[in-house]
């Protein structure tokens, strides 16, 4: 079992966190937003938190609200994050870009803790001649961004066009070029990929505790992760792969993809991973942000 965390993130830095918030900066400006993993009490006082702070999420329902100014700042910027060198890399340290804005749904256009996803994409794919990967359930693309840095021909899918028009704009300001955008039920396109036949050497999957499909489909992860794997674990390359499978669920086990990956990694003797992906505060808590389960040959 794995504890996974991003280092080296100039731009992001988890401040602190506990009575179901989180104090985050991300580059210049420090946002308060709810989170329903912090139980803890806070380690730095209320005074602390509002005086760091630019902006602060007031909830109205359970997934939307309203951000009150506490200092000036814009609507949107932009941070940018570094991949890791690589031996045997193509040129220099490639660097994404995000644009981050705050929505009303409380977040702002990126989860940090993915970077170590990023970084396992960005290594493994970096030395391959022009693989494949697929981004499921793809938000603002930071995988994405990540694979096609490294070279892949990537395909981005995810069920809501604004999400998709985001992520573009990322690949933009990224400086790179030619990702294929799907606005698409995530199921129903790996199961269209099965029949066409299509294979990837690179899969990363992260799936949201419930969802809908561009045209009404429900998802529900511990409904229908079983029926996604079986797909997409048939569209994934044999003999050269990553598949990276997040669940952030309150209460899901990292055993839980450890079962739905070990059949095809034992009969392929793939290397198999599991664990959990946290963020460290400043203030010395972690705050866990979900399991993972991680094939690679």
């Amino acid at each position: 079992m794995k504890l996974l965390y991003p280092q080296n993130w100039k731009d992001y830095e988890l401040i602190d966190c506990g009575n179901f918030e989180k104090l985050e900066r991300f580059g210049n400006y420090i946002t308060i937003r709810p989170e329903p993993q912090a139980v803890w009490p806070k380690i730095y006082s209320e005074q602390e938190w509002e005086k760091l702070a630019h902006v602060k999420f007031i909830s109205k329902s359970s997934s939307s609200g309203n951000w009150k100014f506490l200092k000036k700042m814009p609507e949107q910027w932009t941070i940018n994050y570094s991949l890791p060198k690589t031996e045997g890399g193509k040129g220099e340290v490639a660097q994404i870009t995000f644009r981050l804005g705050l929505t009303s749904f409380k977040h702002v256009g990126v989860f940090p803790e993915q970077a170590v996803n990023w970084d396992i994409i960005y290594k493994h794919l970096v030395k391959q001649s022009k693989p494949k990967f697929l981004n499921l359930f793809a938000y603002t693309g930071g995988a994405s961004l990540a694979a096609k840095a490294a070279g892949a021909d990537v395909t981005h899918v995810d069920s809501i066009k604004q999400v998709i028009t985001w992520a573009n704009e990322n690949m933009q300001k990224s400086k790179l070029d030619n990702i294929r955008w799907l606005v698409e039920d995530a199921l129903k396109f790996a199961k269209k990929e099965l029949k066409r036949g299509n294979i990837y050497q690179g899969i990363i999957l992260d799936p949201p505790a419930f969802g809908h499909g561009p045209n009404g489909e429900k998802w529900k992860l511990e409904d229908n992760i079983s029926e996604m794997m079986d797909s997409v674990l048939q569209i994934l390359d044999k003999e050269n792969h990553l598949l990276i499978l997040n669940a952030y669920s309150l209460g899901f086990s990292a055993i839980v993809p450890e079962n739905l990956l070990q059949p095809f990694a034992q009969k392929n003797k793939s290397e198999l991973s599991i664990g959990e992906l946290y963020l460290p505060a400043k203030s010395g808590v972690k705050l866990p942000l979900g399991v993972f389960g991680r094939i690679q040959k």
